[in-house]
C-alpha cells in the first residue's frame, strides 16, 4: 500500500506554503529563494514549488539581479500587486514633478515645473496639484481611477506629528502637514515622505538596489541625505528624522553650514559646491571659457582634470559612508541625485574611503554604486510608496 498522502493534504500544504511565501513577500519586499527558506523555514524544495505555483497564477514576478560584492548573480521573487494607477509627486528643491503610474514603475502621464520650492510653499503645493491634474489628464484617465498618492519632499518630517521639523531645511514649511495640504487639494489620501527614503524605496525596486535587503540610498544634491533600508523594510527612526548625513561634521572643514555648524557635509560636496569647483577647473584649462555653462557631470567624469574633482568629492562622502558602513553592514551603497551622474570617478572616490576607514570585513561586504534610475528615483520610489500605502495603509514602510 502507498504511503502517499491523499490529494487534498497535497492541495492543503501547499496552499499553506503559498501562504508562508506571500506573507514573507508582503512584509520583506524582494526575496531571493533562498532567503524566502530562511523567512519561513521552509525546505529549498518546498520554496521552489511554491515559488512555481505563484509564478504560474501570476501572483509573483522573478527577475535576475546583480551580484553585490564577490557573490554570484541571483533573482529575487517579488509580489505582484494590483493596485491600479497610482499618482506619485517629487518636490525638489528647485522643480516639483508629477506622474501617474503603476507599482511595476510604467508611467503614463507626466508633468514637470521649475519653482522655488522653499520659500514658496503655499504656491509649491497649488503648483504640485496642478501638475497631478495635468498628469492624470496625459494618462487619459480621470482622478476617481487613482488608487493612491504618495510624495517625496527635501525635510525632515516627524512621523508623530506629520508636520515638517527641521528649521534648518525648507524653514517656511515648519509646522505645515504636507500630505494634509496635498491630500485636500486632491481629494484623495496622500502619503509623504523624505526624497531620499522615495529614492531607497524607488532604487530597490527597480534600480540598483533590486533584490538587496540592506542598502543605503545617498541623494547627493543641493543637500545631502540617505535612505535606509534594514532588512528589507525602510527605515525611519524613532521619530522620523534619520538618514541626516549631510549635516555630519568634517574635521577641518571651513564652510559655515546653514544648520548654524560649521564643516558639515554638505558644504563640501552639495553639487553646488562641486559645480563650483569644476567650473574653476574648467576655467583655468582651455576647454571652457569663463562663464559659459557647465557640461553634464557625467562628460566631466571622463576628462581627466574634472573627474579628479569628482573623485575627490567622492573620497570626502565616502569618508562619512566609511562610519556608516562600520555601524549598518549595508549590502550596498547607491549615490544618487545630481552629483550621483559622476558615475565612475564618483563611485572610485567612495570605494577608495571606504576601503581605507571601514573594517576590512563590512568593506568586503557592501558594493557602491550610482543610481540605476538617475534622478527619476524619487519620482519610481513615490509610485512605490503609493502602491504600498493602498496594500498597508497603516504602515507603508
Amino acid at each position: 500500500m502507498s504511503d502517499a498522502p491523499e490529494p487534498a493534504a497535497i492541495s492543503a500544504r501547499r496552499l499553506r506554503t503559498r501562504t508562508a511565501l506571500r506573507t514573507a513577500l508582503d512584509r520583506y519586499g524582494a526575496l531571493s529563494r533562498a532567503e524566502l527558506g530562511r523567512r519561513t523555514g521552509l525546505s529549498r524544495s518546498a520554496v521552489s514549488s511554491a515559488v512555481a505555483d505563484l509564478l504560474a497564477e501570476g501572483s509573483v514576478d522573478e527577475q535576475p539581479v546583480p551580484a553585490v560584492g564577490r557573490g554570484r548573480p541571483t533573482s529575487v521573487v517579488t509580489l505582484r500587486r494590483d493596485t491600479g494607477l497610482l499618482l506619485a509627486l517629487d518636490l525638489g528643491h528647485t522643480h516639483i514633478t508629477a506622474a501617474v503610474g503603476t507599482a511595476q514603475g510604467e508611467v503614463h502621464g507626466e508633468a514637470t515645473a521649475h519653482l522655488d520650492i522653499d520659500d514658496h510653499p503655499q504656491q509649491a503645493l497649488d503648483t504640485a496639484a496642478d501638475l497631478a491634474r495635468e498628469a492624470i489628464r496625459q494618462a487619459g484617465c480621470d482622478a476617481a481611477r487613482i488608487s493612491a498618492a504618495a510624495a517625496g519632499i527635501p525635510a525632515a518630517m516627524d512621523l508623530r506629528t506629520k508636520a515638517v521639523r527641521a528649521p534648518t531645511v525648507l524653514a517656511k514649511w515648519i509646522g505645515l502637514d504636507p500630505a494634509a495640504e496635498l491630500g485636500r487639494r486632491l481629494g484623495l489620501p496622500v502619503v509623504v515622505g523624505n526624497d531620499a527614503e522615495m529614492g531607497a524605496r524607488g532604487e530597490r525596486a527597480h534600480g540598483a538596489g533590486r533584490g538587496i535587503n540592506d542598502l543605503v540610498y545617498v541623494k547627493a544634491s543641493h543637500g545631502i541625505g540617505s535612505g535606509l533600508v534594514l532588512a528589507g523594510r525602510v527605515y525611519r527612526g524613532a521619530s522620523g528624522l534619520s538618514g541626516e548625513i549631510g549635516h555630519i561634521q568634517l574635521p577641518g572643514a571651513p564652510n559655515w553650514c546653514r544648520c548654524g555648524n560649521r564643516g558639515c557635509l554638505e558644504t563640501v560636496v552639495s553639487i553646488a559646491e562641486v559645480r563650483r569647483q569644476l567650473a574653476h577647473v574648467l576655467a583655468t584649462g582651455t576647454q571652457n571659457a569663463p562663464g559659459t555653462s557647465l557640461p553634464p557631470l557625467a562628460e566631466l567624469g571622463t576628462r581627466p582634470a574634472t573627474a579628479r574633482v569628482i573623485t575627490d568629492a567622492g573620497r570626502t562622502l565616502g569618508r562619512v559612508l566609511a562610519d556608516l558602513v562600520n555601524c549598518l553592514n549595508p549590502g550596498a551603497i547607491i549615490i544618487g541625485g545630481e552629483l550621483g551622474q559622476g558615475g565612475a570617478p564618483l563611485v572610485a572616490g567612495v570605494r577608495e574611503s571606504i576601503d581605507r576607514y571601514a573594517q576590512p570585513a563590512v568593506a568586503d561586504a557592501v558594493e557602491v554604486r550610482v543610481s540605476a534610475l538617475g534622478v527619476r528615483a524619487e519620482l519610481h520610489g513615490a509610485l512605490v510608496a503609493a502602491a504600498e500605502s493602498r496594500v498597508t495603509p497603516a504602515d507603508f514602510g
